[in-house]
């Protein structure tokens, strides 16, 4: 156990549930999971904290859970995820001229600029969240992704800038406190749910992360390693359950489990003669619902979240292929059935599930590395990269808290060495495989050419 890490603790205030992950990086830079609560969320809507008292003590619950799965963990700082309709983002451009130009740029002079953007003009009632630097530039240089080590007189960013309603941030943090704990920092829950689910080379290729929660669907769009656009669509898990409930007259519970159980993002996909049987309700006889509606209701609200989707990545010029990674689906509402297909019908990008295991150490319970966890866990990163590049002060924890046997994979379901080597020479097989696609493929584009040769001649 590398206890010279500090313990950084994320805590995910959802519409539907409450999730506490408290993480410390190993040696090799991978996540270890050494406590885990959860809780249903009542005080939520939309991912804004309307009811206090409810929140409060959703918190404390998921937080005594946490404390249960692990007795050697002390919980006083939180990495807080921020969503909701009131989040808005603006486009700002700043620049300095530097004192002393006989050094390099150093990271204080980009703190500097940085904080210079925290007394940006923005309306009444709202306040400033966050600022992202996206391209640097240094003198006449342009599109500098990391000025730090260059020389020259003035240094100037482009920023994406992230605000939100000062009561909405109020309800959140008095919520924290009054639960016993210190909001170390907010972050945007797109931006916690992408540095879970995207690795280097999707940030390269360009993609968008859609995390579809129970309130909100967030979304951050990257493009040549920037962040270029991040929206909140009010449209999430939650919406398809009330669609449910009233087009099928259901209770809201069953409304929930048929989504889980039987839901599919298309329609065309459903079983035509297939029936779920629901108990009638005090003596009322039992009722027969289709699969097929079922499916008509969920595609109808996944299609219009899709098209908010579409909408967004037009309003930055991204859409028709530019973004090589595609679309990364997250979030506990991205494990419906058929939605991959669904997303690539809607926006035309190719489509695939984002999971958190990319950055966690192996030989965890299966459920820490679900979409549901993708914010929670992005937390912690935020914090690491925090502590890092030395943001913030961190107490590092030298008592020697071990991963609990509650979080780790039991004997069965760990691969053995044999296995693992098994699996790599599949994995192996299978890039043979494609190289020998790919040779007889440009083998056949070469015949084809000599045969157009031929009867040219």
């Amino acid at each position: 156990m590398n206890n010279e890490q500090p313990i950084i603790v994320g805590l995910d205030i959802g519409t539907t549930k409450i999730a506490v992950i408290a993480g410390r990086k190993n040696e090799f830079g991978k996540l270890e999971i050494l406590g885990f609560g959860k809780a249903n969320s009542n005080g939520v809507k939309h991912g804004q904290v309307l009811n206090i008292d409810e929140t409060i003590k959703a918190i404390r619950t998921a937080l005594d859970n946490c404390f249960q799965s692990n007795p050697d963990l002390e919980v006083k700082e939180v990495y807080v995820g921020i969503a909701g309709h009131h989040i808005k983002s603006l486009q700002t451009r700043g620049d300095i001229v530097r004192q002393t130009t006989d050094d390099e740029i150093t990271h204080k002079e980009i703190d500097q600029l940085i904080a210079d953007q925290y007394k940006t003009y923005i309306p009444a009632g709202d306040q400033i969240i966050d600022v992202i630097p996206q391209e640097f530039t240094v003198d006449n240089f342009q599109n500098i992704p990391n000025p730090i080590g260059f020389g020259g007189v003035k240094i100037g960013a482009n920023f994406h800038i992230i605000t939100g309603d000062k009561n909405a941030i109020r309800n959140i943090n008095r919520s924290v406190e009054k639960s016993g704990l210190y909001t170390k920092d907010l972050v945007l829950q797109p931006l916690a749910s992408s540095s879970a689910v995207m690795g280097q080379e999707d940030l390269e290729a360009g993609v968008a992360i859609v995390d579809i929660g129970g309130g909100t669907t967030d979304l951050a769009v990257f493009y040549e390693g920037i962040l270029k656009h991040t929206a909140v669509i009010p449209f999430a898990g939650e919406n398809i359950t009330n669609d449910i409930k009233t087009g099928l007259g259901v209770l809201k519970t069953q409304a929930e489990a048929m989504k889980v159980q039987f839901g599919s993002a298309l329609a065309n996909e459903a079983k035509a003669n297939a029936y779920i049987t629901i108990p009638g309700l005090r003596g009322m006889p039992a009722k027969e619902i289709s699969v097929k509606n079922l499916a008509n209701i969920i595609q109808a609200r996944m299609q219009e979240i899709m098209d908010f989707v579409t909408y967004h990545l037009k309003q930055v010029g991204l859409e028709n292929r530019m973004l090589n990674g595609g679309i990364i689906l997250t979030g506990g509402g991205s494990q419906l059935k058929h939605l991959i297909q669904l997303t690539e019908y809607v926006t035309g990008l190719p489509a695939r599930i984002g999971f958190p295991n990319e950055h966690l150490a192996a030989g965890h319970i299966e459920e820490l590395a679900r979409p549901t966890y993708s914010t929670c866990i992005g937390l912690i990163l935020k914090g690491y990269d925090d502590y890092e590049h030395n943001r913030k002060q961190f107490n590092k924890d030298f008592r020697n808290v071990e991963v609990p046997q509650n979080l780790k994979k039991t004997q069965e379901e760990a691969a053995t060495p044999e296995e693992e080597t098994s699996i790599a020479e599949m994995k192996m097989a299978k890039r043979k495989n494609l190289t020998g696609f790919w040779s007889k493929f440009k083998d056949g584009i070469i015949d084809l050419f000599k045969e157009e040769e031929d009867k040219a001649l």
